[in-house]
């Protein structure tokens, strides 16, 4: 097996950390919000549009700040420790309008440190080994998605109230940071220069470059899929609706993740020797093609089969997509790259999920699906025109 850098390494760690004692919460949260503090599901929504929205715009900024410094390691030292000191103190929160501002606060964080991260990782990793190192870190996440509902729910077998289970997340996100401050050590680069006679970047990588022509055709691409990417809070509905019990959707939540995790891994691995356009145009043919089977499907067995076979699809795209952000993006500019993918992806996650409820509502879950499959299928049909001469030259530099 090629050898994956300590900086990916560290970082996967601490993902898994991170991801969790965030899911020991996250899954909960409904639960206590309605049941323990009487929230209403208008409030629930509000609340996730809100912070998400936080997250997406400081993603952009904090890319581009990233860029400007010498460090990357302060971003997520701030992120990271903001996101793991407030989480758990949803445990005490009297009402949701302190559950709002703390889940805000927790956005924050997560908008300081995405962008920057995802730089650090291009800037440890050879060119040829990005998607690898893409894939086991997007995997360690999802390690830490399965790990943490398990732990909750141990914990509440036990006796162990809502409250209580949210204040020991506390221990994983302190384990996050410890091993972030003294395990973690980013490598040598330069800070970019002005060059306002040419805008191009050196062969050093020294000069601030504008961001590519195809890396700007790769968002919109990415704009139009996500529009069709809703919230897979509907697929649990799908799941619900079909009969399935809520114990059953919870296994198969876990399950899902557990399918994310394997096929992360290697569907980063596979784009260093096939290419990451193709298998990107693979997973969102592969995605509209699910999509379809929710569509027209109504047994339980097609729809569980359905639900565990689109985890394949985070494989062929989620580090996919971000090894293929570093190769077009220039040196100087990996952190404004980053922060301009994650908004992008922000921008259009509300309104899809927006869109898509309307459509189930008014139309019935068949249209909603069905027009999720396109808007994926007009996205991999332009991702398939999307320059690939620039794409060659910039990952040789």
């Amino acid at each position: 097996m090629k050898a994956i850098p300590r900086t990916v390494w560290i970082l996967g760690i601490v993902s898994l950390l991170t991801d969790a004692s965030s899911e020991m919460i996250y899954p909960l949260l409904p639960i206590f919000l309605s049941q323990t503090l009487g929230a209403s599901a208008l409030a629930l929504g509000a609340m996730e549009g809100l912070a998400e929205a936080t997250a997406s715009i400081l993603k952009l900024f904090s890319g581009i700040w990233a860029d400007r410094v010498r460090h990357r390691k302060p971003f997520l030292i701030a992120g990271y420790g903001l996101a793991g000191m407030v989480r758990p103190l949803i445990g005490l929160a009297p009402s949701w309008g302190v559950v709002l501002a703390l889940r805000i606060s927790d956005r924050i964080g997560k908008g300081l440190r995405s962008s920057p991260r995802d730089a650090l990782i291009a800037d440890a990793t050879p060119a040829h080994q990005r998607g690898l190192a893409y894939g086991f870190h997007r995997s360690m996440d999802h390690a830490g998605a399965v790990a943490g509902p398990l732990i909750a729910g141990t914990l509440l077998m036990f006796g162990t109230s809502l409250r209580n289970v949210f204040l020991l997340a506390a221990i994983p996100a302190a384990l996050t940071l410890l091993v972030l401050i003294f395990g973690l050590k980013e490598p040598q680069r330069e800070l970019p220069k002005e060059d306002t006679s040419s805008g191009r970047a050196s062969p050093e990588g020294g000069v601030r470059a504008p961001l590519s022509f195809s890396f700007k055709w790769l968002l919109a691409a990415i704009l139009i899929f996500t529009l069709g990417n809703s919230t897979d809070a509907f697929l649990l509905l799908k799941l619900s609706d079909s009969g399935i019990s809520a114990g059953t959707v919870a296994t198969l939540w876990s399950l899902h993740h557990v399918v994310k995790l394997i096929a992360t891994y290697w569907g980063g691995r596979a784009s260093d020797r096939f290419g990451r356009k193709w298998l990107i145009f693979a997973g969102w043919i592969f995605y509209a093609l699910i999509y379809l089977g929710f569509a027209w499907s109504e047994g339980k067995t097609e729809i569980i089969l359905l639900f565990l076979g689109y985890g394949i699809y985070y494989g062929l795209t989620e580090p996919v997509e971000k090894a293929l952000v570093a190769d077009l993006a220039p040196k100087t500019a990996r952190g404004t790259a980053f922060g301009y993918y994650h908004f992008i992806i922000g921008l259009g996650a509300l309104p899809a999920s927006l869109i898509f409820g309307w459509v189930w509502h008014r139309f019935g879950s068949g249209a909603a699906f069905s027009l999720g499959a396109g808007l994926s299928a007009l996205a991999a049909v332009l991702l398939l025109f999307m320059p690939v001469a620039n794409h060659q030259r910039e990952t040789s530099t």
